[in-house]
């Protein structure tokens, strides 16, 4: 049974942290990548989803404003476009213009869908910030013991795996 925890464990990490396929990790770990996937369907029934963890791994690398702020800028840009392609047809002929229900139809449904982004935006980064945070200051540790005091890196590592595991219950 413990070999069998042991390969849990690899398998949420490499799937987290390296972010393997869960047919890469199969072979990693020499099960089927159906039973890595009942893994962690299991997992996220206990409370332990790890595609969070896996999204909040991703943003303590690259930083949740930069996520969040690319997502906006790019859906800012599409609006945008949007709204220019409204003011054009706005300047043809009367004739050759798209009528004015479906005008503003198209500006209503923006509308909307900036509130939702906007709103999508402010609920996504409580949750995975949170889980991100910890997670640098446990990468953080790491890289402090590696060079401070190498001989207990090996300790340290011990713990952070499954402490991950239990900060993804916490924050997750």
């Amino acid at each position: 049974m413990a070999a069998d925890s042991d390969k849990r464990r690899q398998a949420r990490s490499e799937y987290v942290y390296k972010r393997k396929t869960l047919a890469m990790i199969g072979l990693s770990v020499g099960v089927s990548s159906n039973t890595i996937g009942r893994w962690k369907r299991a997992a996220k029934a206990i409370g332990d989803d790890w595609d969070t963890a896996r999204s909040a791994h991703m943003i303590a690398g690259e930083g949740l404003d930069a996520v969040i702020t690319t997502v906006v800028e790019e859906f800012m840009i599409m609006a945008q476009a949007a709204i220019d392609d409204l003011k054009a047809d706005a300047l043809k002929n009367r004739d050759d213009q798209m009528p004015i229900d479906k005008r503003i139809s198209m500006m209503t449904s923006l509308a909307d869908a900036m509130t939702k982004m906007t709103n999508s935006a402010g609920k996504l980064a409580p949750k995975i910030s949170e889980l991100g945070v910890a997670q640098d200051v446990i990468r953080r540790l790491m890289e402090f013991v590696k060079e401070h005091y190498p001989d207990h890196a090996h300790v340290i590592l011990q713990i952070a795996e499954p402490f991950s595991d239990h900060l993804v219950e916490a924050y997750g």
